[in-house]
């Protein structure tokens, strides 16, 4: 026996005159596939000891992250690697202590799932590489499709918003479930589309050329920005990815889906309804001062002479004597819905105006705008030939403006 051999060696050389197949090892004792699991495995204690919880699934986590997620998924469901790495587990990563649910991505390996994300990684730059650096292409591969940055231009953005959110509270849009079984490739989305992913808001604001993907599909650059003032630049697949996973993604409708204008009657409306413009002689001092652009404008089913009789000792109506300015017959509206459309519509020229009622009170009538009456024409013609999704009131030029 030569005097320079182990006992680690002695004993495969008997095993193996025994017939027994043995794994070449290092002198750690350790072969390359399980340093490889090991290494694996320190790389997920690493991010559990710095971000102070599990690595998670997800299209909106960092792609390294989903990677350790999907890596411990692997290492909990094989018996070989709960054996090698129990003594090293200090965090009880492994006893299922902190189980989560998976996606379809578990049974991927780390390759891929990355050529699922559509990042192509040849042999020499496996992931399992990339334990101590990270190479600039797939540093980018992580940003384009995890990060979001700030948005430098959202006062663009911020308007829009803020309208869709006032549209969405008074009914003039609606959220809708996000339907999977349309099928993944049957899903598309379109410029200035809003979405709701993460429980956040989000704007498609530009669509760039198609593009395809690894897998053969068609696909394309998005630029999406988020109501919290920043956007990313992802792949259209991997958006609408996201939206699969996530059980609370929706669809904001445009606004006027559920017509203003019905050949059904619902039971709360009658077959036609009238815009009324009113005029207060008020003496309170914002009244009497802007006596001939201050209107109260509504919608009512029955008649306007009999809807003002009792102006003198309502509070809606100021407290005072009222004029009919203008009123606006159609036919087969929801009425409540209009009425919602008409204030929003004029939301920036909205006045709160407090007057006491005929008990001392302090009352604040909220149906009265600082709009004059020619303007209101111009808004009731783009109701009527459906166009005034496409306008809002600048009160500033006094003017309809296209958005």
């Amino acid at each position: 026996m030569a005097k320079n051999k182990t006992l680690t060696e002695e004993d495969d050389e008997l095993l193996a005159e025994l017939g027994f197949e043995i794994e070449s090892k290092k002198a750690t004792g350790y072969t390359a596939r399980e340093e490889r699991i090991m290494a694996g495995f320190e790389e997920i204690q690493n991010f559990v000891k710095e971000k102070r919880r599990l690595p998670e699934h997800g299209e909106d986590k960092d792609i390294f992250e989903r990677l350790y997620a999907v890596r411990l998924d692997q290492i909990r469901n094989q018996e070989e690697c709960r054996n090698l790495l129990k003594n090293l587990d200090y965090q009880n990563l492994l006893n299922g202590e902190f189980s989560q649910e998976t996606d379809a991505s578990v049974g991927m390996n780390d390759d891929e799932l990355l050529a699922e994300l559509g990042i192509d990684l040849n042999e020499e730059n496996s992931i399992t590489e990339l334990r101590h650096v990270r190479s600039q292409a797939e540093k980018k591969a992580a940003e384009e499709i995890a990060n979001r940055i700030r948005c430098e231009d959202f006062e663009h953005f911020k308007p829009l918003f803020e309208s869709v959110k006032k549209d969405i509270e008074t009914g003039y849009r609606n959220t809708i479930v996000f339907r999977k079984d349309a099928g993944f490739t049957k899903t598309t989305l379109q410029p200035g589309q809003f979405i709701i992913i993460g429980g956040q808001t989000s704007y498609i604001a530009e669509i760039g050329e198609t593009i395809k993907a690894p897998n053969g599909e068609d696909d394309a650059r998005l630029r999406v920005v988020y109501a919290n003032g920043t956007e990313s630049n992802i792949l259209l697949r991997s958006l609408i990815r996201a939206m699969y996973k996530d059980e609370t993604s929706r669809f904001i409708t445009e606004p006027n889906d559920g017509p203003l204008f019905s050949s059904e009657n619902s039971e709360y409306d009658l077959d036609s309804g009238t815009i009324y413009v009113l005029r207060s002689f008020s003496d309170h001092p914002l009244v009497r001062e802007n006596r001939n652009i201050v209107h109260k404008i509504g919608v009512t089913g029955g008649d306007v002479k009999k809807r003002i009789s009792n102006a003198k000792v309502d509070p809606t109506f100021l407290m005072a004597d009222v004029e009919i300015i203008a009123t606006y017959k159609l036919a087969n509206i929801n009425r409540a819905k209009l009425e919602k459309v008409i204030h929003k519509f004029f939301g920036a020229a909205k006045l709160d105006i407090e007057t006491r009622d005929r008990f001392g009170r302090n009352v604040k009538s909220h149906e009265w705008f600082l709009v004059p009456i020619f303007i209101i024409d111009e808004m009731v013609e783009k109701i009527k030939d459906g166009t005034i999704s496409d306008y809002y009131y600048d009160p500033t030029s006094v003017r309809l403006m296209k958005y």
